[in-house]
């Protein structure tokens, strides 16, 4: 069998190309229904037919990708102004004498602690990650460099000393957390997969991160629901109906899913179609 890869947050799903109809980036341009299901984003009217789209971020991590990278966006930014006020601390040490209580090792800070144990399968993301350790390290063994001076009656030397750092490692460092922050934002593009049941018409369409690649298995390939639960699924009845198994390629997983057993009718009553625009992408 053919499948078509998906990206999802962390995780990988594959569909049967048969049941993929086509994908068109996501514009958000939806008609809202009342409805009790999280996942259940509106309705898109599609060569006539309305198509109800679900969120698949949110069946397989409850939690929509939008929202998770809005968060990692804000966590990012309030690590930024923390230490904008470690500096602001250690100048005032510097020039007033004051306490210095703020963390000395890079790995003990907030963002540190973060930092040492943050993954993620986006490279680009990963290659600006990967230049943040030179800044904050230097950053961070500042405070031990200029309180010594300054207890060696040295004040001038640190002053001067923290002024150059100022301008090359700290804003070195504020400018990583703004790209960080930029590429989180403009690398999710998340597209409609539009399934369909008989080859011709719409069934549902689904909101993923990206198209991955394109594989083809043997049913023998497919495992059981069971080893899915060892890697890392909390499986709830609406994901677990249309999860059929488990495919594993080296040391990746992917989960094949059955797109059919998340739509119920009546996501469409009171549904007025409207015309909306649409492309495909493979």
């Amino acid at each position: 069998m053919d499948l078509i890869n998906f990206r999802v947050g962390q995780k990988t799903i594959s569909l049967k190309i048969l049941d993929i109809l086509l994908t068109e980036r996501y514009e958000g341009n939806l008609t809202s229904l009342p409805n009790g299901n999280p996942s259940f984003l509106g309705v898109k009217d599609y060569m006539g037919t309305p198509t109800p789209i679900f969120d698949l971020g949110i069946i397989l991590n409850s939690q929509s990708s939008y929202d998770i990278n809005n968060a990692l966006v804000e966590l990012l930014r309030a690590r930024e102004d923390e230490h904008r006020s470690w500096l602001q601390a250690l100048e005032k040490s510097v020039v007033h004498g004051h306490d210095f209580d703020k963390a000395r090792d890079p790995k003990q800070c907030e963002f540190g602690q973060w930092f040492y144990n943050f993954k993620t399968e986006n490279d680009d993301l990963k290659a600006i990650l990967s230049r943040f350790e030179e800044p904050h390290n230097r950053l961070h063994a500042l405070a031990d460099t200029l309180l010594s001076l300054c207890a060696d009656d040295k004040k001038q030397k640190a002053l001067s000393m923290l002024d150059k750092e100022k301008a090359t490692t700290f804003l070195k460092l504020m400018r990583l957390f703004e790209s960080a922050r930029e590429q989180i934002s403009l690398d999710h593009k998340p597209i409609i997969v539009f399934t369909t049941q008989d080859g011709h018409k719409p069934h549902i369409g689904l909101l993923v991160d990206q198209v991955e690649d394109n594989m083809h298995c043997e049913e023998s390939e497919i495992k059981s629901l069971s080893e899915i639960t060892n890697i890392g699924f909390e499986i709830d009845p609406q994901t677990k109906k249309m999860m059929q198994g488990l495919i594993k390629r080296g040391d990746t997983h992917t989960v094949l899913i059955d797109p059919s057993a998340i739509f119920r009718p009546e996501h469409l009553q009171g549904y007025e179609p409207e015309e909306t625009e649409s492309y495909g992408l493979f």
